[in-house]
């Protein structure tokens, strides 16, 4: 047999297609060195000093879900559980990193797109229903990461000193927005063009995704340096309570637990929904839908392939888990320190006229009011409002606490908060840069997925003007957050299509790598076998159970919303029919089986 080119790398099949134009798969000079460099590094003992030059996809992955959403999980954790949620936020990208890790195998062991491998060896329902959910997911959830990036400079970044900030008119916003839009555009343009520009993208992300650490790490240095968190707590923190999926945490549950029995039944039933949305949007943020998709595309625009694998994993530790984790637990930590079953004096007086003076009353006065009506009864429509004014202000402090919990803090506040232990200037700088830095890397990573997910949808995978087209309606998307992200309504509607797909479409995903992970079809020889495999099973199947959990109890939240009770039958709608359609995928992937078969035997 003939000895192959080292310019077309052998699969399991035979000699490998690029995967992003069809033709004959070329190893430029680049991925040429880089794989003489891994295997130097391996000869010398040096591998992670190699891993650590070449690194990139998995700092992408950081890039994206260190963003809005992982920020203001992040703070209600802390609001809610105080050090005692810090154990979630690890647990989830834990989980996350083994099922990308997974994905990553697939892909570099194979050179073949997802996309295209999930709907010619498995079914198109589940590979379009994944490209789908990632496009929403896009859209959507750039809107407020353009909104955070606005606000980090008006309230903090702008404001510092005697300035007074950027202003809401709507103009000033949108020369901001417009101005954000371009540099991210920009930025991600940088990264098609390759080599050197490529290289600057790299740097720039690394240094950005550093900034933001060195932010939120050092607020969590100063404040176990004042003594205004436990060291002790926090370790205990570290440890896995899943019984706060029912019970309340931290602080709370004590709260609760000394209250009479009327009160304790009221806070549950506010408290739990809460507190169960918060760690399953925890979840949700820390490896979302479209991180799936970017991924495997990242890894095979670099030209990687099966040299590369031992390097993704270490990627995705050191640039992707730990970033996150320092981040999101540090916030967490601050969050704790400063709101964590804490009200001002005001609001826990018992003069009406003094509560109502507390910057929080306006944000607790309804789930007080309703605790006072249930305590009241039938007697609370012929009871006059001053008299309920006053039994809201002779409520128990820790009523008033469990009623504080329930606010939805702004990361903002918690700059001020800080402002004695660091000063109002540095408090607004160090927060400002930090909450800025990661809605701005996010518009860039999101804008960069939607490109590689355009590609796919058009059927042309090496297009240029795809890419764009993808890049620009992110981008534009987001940009309009202007005049949609500032409706409430609208925004609640936009927040909940992309919650069905991207959050409920998430155990779908994983449940579709972990079939690509065993399958003959796709891996062929290089599918796990022995300890590896049942290592790899058992590691994906608890971060698809844990993802088939967070999305039963985002289903069940929605059904127990009263309030909103067209939300859930939009949901449940969907997933009958994107039911419907994976069943058909799989009898028509059969049939079509069957069908090659016979020819075969013809």
């Amino acid at each position: 047999m003939a000895s192959v080119p080292e310019s077309t790398p052998q699969g399991p099949s035979g000699p490998t297609k690029n995967p992003l134009t069809g033709g004959p798969a070329e190893i430029s000079d680049k991925v040429r060195a880089d794989r003489e460099l891994l295997r130097q590094a391996e000869a010398d003992g040096t591998t992670w000093r190699a891993y650590l030059k070449l690194s990139g996809p998995g700092w992408l992955q950081s890039a994206i879900t260190l963003g809005g959403g992982s920020l203001a999980g992040s703070l209600f954790l802390g609001v809610l559980g105080g050090t005692s949620m810090l154990w979630l936020q690890l647990v989830s990208i834990v989980l996350g990193v083994v099922m990308l890790s997974a994905i990553s195998y697939v892909t570099l062991s194979t050179g073949r797109r997802p996309f295209e491998a999930i709907n010619s060896e498995i079914n198109p329902a589940l590979g379009w229903g994944w490209v789908i959910a990632t496009v929403m997911a896009n859209m959507i959830f750039c809107m407020p990461q353009f909104s955070l990036c606005y606000d980090a400079l008006d309230r903090n970044l702008t404001s510092l000193g005697n300035g007074g900030g950027l202003g809401g008119d709507v103009t000033t916003k949108w020369t901001v927005t417009i101005c954000l839009l371009l540099a991210a555009g920009g930025i991600v343009m940088l990264n098609l063009r390759g080599g050197r520009a490529a290289k600057m993208f790299d740097i720039f992300l690394k240094g950005l995704i550093g900034m933001i650490v060195i932010c939120f790490f050092g607020v969590a240095i100063l404040l176990l340096s004042k003594g205004e968190i436990s060291f002790g707590n926090m370790m205990v923190g570290m440890i896995p309570d899943f019984t706060q999926f029912v019970r309340p945490a931290g602080d709370l549950r004590e709260l609760i637990g000394g209250l009479a029995p009327d009160a304790q039944t009221f806070w549950l039933d506010r408290l739990m929904p809460t507190q169960r949305s918060v760690m399953i949007s925890a979840i949700a943020t820390a490896v979302g839908i479209n991180m799936t998709f970017l991924l495997p595309y990242s890894m095979l625009a670099r030209g990687w392939d099966r040299t590369f694998r031992g390097l993704a994993r270490f990627d995705l530790a050191t640039g992707m888990a730990i970033p996150f984790v320092l981040v999101t637990s540090c916030v967490v930590i601050a969050a704790a320190s400063s709101f964590h079953n804490k009200i001002d004096d005001k609001l826990a007086s018992t003069d009406v006229a003094v509560m109502q003076q507390s910057p929080l009353f306006p944000k607790v006065e309804k789930d007080l009011l309703h605790r006072v009506e249930a305590t009241l009864g039938d007697a609370a429509e012929s009871t006059d409002q001053a008299t309920k004014l006053q039994m809201m202000a002779d409520l128990p402090d820790a009523e008033k606490r469990l009623a504080g919990a329930l606010v939805k803090r702004d990361a903002f506040e918690l700059s001020q908060t800080l402002a004695p232990l660091l000063g109002q200037s540095r408090a607004k700088l160090v927060f400002g840069l930090g909450v800025f830095g990661m809605g701005f890397s996010t518009i860039i990573i999101l804008m960069l997925i939607n490109g590689y997910a355009f590609r796919e949808i058009s059927g042309r995978p090496s297009s240029e003007g795809m890419f764009v087209l993808g890049v620009a309606v992110a981008g534009l998307t987001g940009a309009s957050w202007v005049a949609m992200w500032t409706d409430d309504s609208l925004r609640f509607w936009l927040a909940i299509f992309a919650s069905t797909f991207a959050v409920m479409l998430l155990p779908i995903a994983y449940f579709t790598f972990w079939l690509m992970m065993n399958s003959d079809r796709i891996l062929g020889a290089d599918r796990p076998t022995g300890g590896s495999r049942l290592v790899w099973n058992v590691l994906m199947g608890l971060a698809t159970a844990g993802a088939v959990a967070a999305a039963l109890t985002s289903f069940l939240e929605k059904y127990r919303d009263k309030a909103n009770p067209l939300s859930f039958q939009i949901v449940a709608t969907i997933w009958v029919l994107y039911g419907i359609a994976v069943v058909l995928g799989f009898w028509w992937r059969k049939r079509r089986d069957a069908a090659k078969a016979v020819e075969q035997t013809a």
